[in-house]
């Protein structure tokens, strides 16, 4: 892997992350909010339906990386059906590394599902270790019962994104939250302005179909500022930071 912003040279996934420390950087009293993206060279965020056909194994090591960096992992219903997740943090050395930093074992899962429309047996909820919160504006539907650790918070009329972090910050505990989408839930996060940073893969592929990286227009053009850019094998691997204007 080579790095090409800043500083040109070798690098690898472990070194490029091993000084991110996104929970030392709480916002307005809310977890810091990191999206995470792979997209096609023409902006498409799924192949075939799945976000996961998009990139390599550089870039499913970048994702488990970033994973082991944050308190809680976010995700939309529609991605849960789609990619039907299972603990966030798989591996036993990963999960200790996260220890030593001083970080739980295993990431929060934060799903956002406006109807409790989830897959039950997917083997996210078969975790007894791996807590899950779950936000929903269903006022009367029920999850079943499940093994892992779960909490429903309701939303009246829709789910209020700024005040589900809020919620999480102060009363989980989680001061840094990865958003790996899907499009529409990035959106969301991006039009409240609620997204801090951006890291995004973008894949030597063309797909022609699918949905974009985003689906719903913003209120106005947000500007970044690229923090690095890595390069292995023609798949680009960029962070971003929201720009902020000066007060």
């Amino acid at each position: 892997m080579r790095r090409l912003q800043p500083d040109p040279g070798e690098t690898s996934v472990e070194e490029q992350l091993n000084s991110y420390r996104p929970w030392d950087e709480m916002v307005d009293e809310r977890p810091r909010v990191a999206a995470n993206f792979a997209s096609t060279v023409d902006g498409r965020a799924t192949i075939e339906g799945r976000s996961g056909s998009i990139g390599s194994d550089v870039d499913t090591a970048m994702l488990v990386g970033l994973r082991t960096r944050f308190d809680a992992v976010m995700i939309g219903a529609g991605t849960m059906r789609a990619e039907r997740y299972g603990r966030i943090v798989a591996d036993p050395e990963l999960r200790a590394a996260r220890e030593r930093l001083g970080l739980a074992p295993t990431p929060t899962l934060v799903i956002v599902s406006g109807r409790l429309d989830l897959p039950w047996d997917a083997p996210a909820f078969s975790e007894a270790d791996a807590p899950i919160v779950i936000l929903t504006a269903a006022a009367d539907a029920e999850p079943p019962e499940v093994a892992a650790p779960l909490e429903l918070i309701r939303h009246e009329g829709g789910i209020d994104l700024a005040a589900a972090l809020a919620h999480l910050g102060a009363e989980q505990g989680v001061r840094a939250l990865l958003c790996e989408g899907g499009p529409r839930l990035h959106s969301q996060l991006w039009s409240a302005g609620l997204v801090d940073e951006l890291f995004i893969t973008l894949a030597p592929k063309l797909s022609g179909a699918g949905p974009s990286i985003l689906e719903g227009e913003l209120p106005s053009v947000v500007e970044l500022e690229l923090a690095w850019l890595l390069e292995h094998e023609g798949e680009l691997y960029g962070r971003y930071r929201r720009r902020r204007r000066a007060s």
